[in-house]
């Protein structure tokens, strides 16, 4: 990040490296990106446009899925505007508020995900281990309850993670070796103590984390160990298609998530970690709603009474 000195007034910017490799590549990662990020807005708003007029997408699984659409498009709204300019320009400065912004977006967002993928694990628990009690457990009271408490939930969490960030010093060429405002790099640049920042990641990150993934793999060993043990293959085909496509999306998510933040910085280069970066930022977003409908009889039978 750059910090410059305008009329005795302290301007913040930053300078944003991207991907430092040949214009050619960085066009071709250029209309890439483009793509995808129509794709993906199209993909999600389709979603919850069908997920909120078929009366036969009204049910909790659906409506979960809708509003990570809604995550995904905060995700790579805040990430990829700003990744097309850093490509064309082969680098670029943002400001320190926007900068902010950005990290508390991205932040709530990526939170919001870890939350909603653990609450459709549990639908697909209860779904499958405790069929005749499903209606009454999943009542779309406690589905609207469980949204509204927890948006601004992590919203409040992330906006103290930001302020605890903005309170870092940053001095000289305030270079920071990523495409968007993550932290791990912006602490490496901070000429200040970093200590409190890493208390509140430290104390924050792993119940936000660990605690959602643990309760995704107790859901799923209990939904496997019931699935073996149905007599019918019909029965058993039937659980895992309803099961596979969010765990495709679980363990692209956590796999890339645990790989940037988890592994030491010194195993992996920069470029690597851009690239995960990508996977979880841009490209999960553009997949989750492939996922959801191509591999979803009922989101196809809604699109085609909808279109057709």
């Amino acid at each position: 990040m750059m910090l410059q000195e305008n009329n005795q007034t302290a301007v913040r910017k930053f300078f944003l490296l991207g991907f430092q490799v040949s214009q050619n590549l960085r066009i071709f990662l250029f209309c890439v990106l483009l793509v995808v990020y129509h794709g993906t807005i199209c993909g999600n708003l389709l979603i919850i446009t069908l997920v909120s007029t078929s009366k036969n997408l009204h049910t909790p699984m659906y409506f979960f899925i809708s509003q990570l659409s809604i995550s995904d498009i905060i995700l790579i709204t805040d990430i990829v505007p700003n990744l097309l300019h850093i490509l064309l320009n082969n680098g670029g400065t943002i400001g320190f508020i926007s900068c902010m912004t950005q990290f508390f977006f991205f932040s709530s967002s990526e939170g919001c995900e870890c939350f909603l993928l653990t609450v459709m694990s549990y639908d697909r628990y209860v779904a499958i281990c405790n069929p005749l009690r499903y209606t009454s457990i999943m009542t779309n009271r406690l589905c609207l309850k469980l949204v509204i408490y927890y948006w601004p939930a992590i919203s409040f969490i992330t906006a103290f993670e930001t302020f605890t960030l903005s309170m870092l010093k940053f001095c000289g060429k305030n270079i920071i070796d990523h495409f968007i405002c993550d932290p791990v790099p912006m602490l490496e640049i901070a000429c200040s103590g970093t200590y409190l920042i890493e208390l509140v990641v430290s104390m924050v990150g792993p119940p936000i984390l660990f605690i959602p993934l643990i309760i995704i793999i107790v859901s799923y060993v209990n939904i496997i160990s019931t699935i073996l043990r149905m007599s019918s293959n019909i029965s058993r085909q039937k659980a895992f298609s309803t099961c596979s496509s969010h765990l495709i999306v679980v363990s692209i998510f956590y796999w890339s998530l645990f790989i940037v933040y988890l592994v030491p910085s010194k195993g992996q280069s920069s470029t690597n970690s851009k690239v995960l970066s990508l996977l979880y930022t841009v490209f999960t977003p553009f997949i989750n709603p492939i996922i959801y409908s191509l591999r979803n009889k009922d989101i196809m039978k809604a699109m085609q009474e909808t279109f057709f």
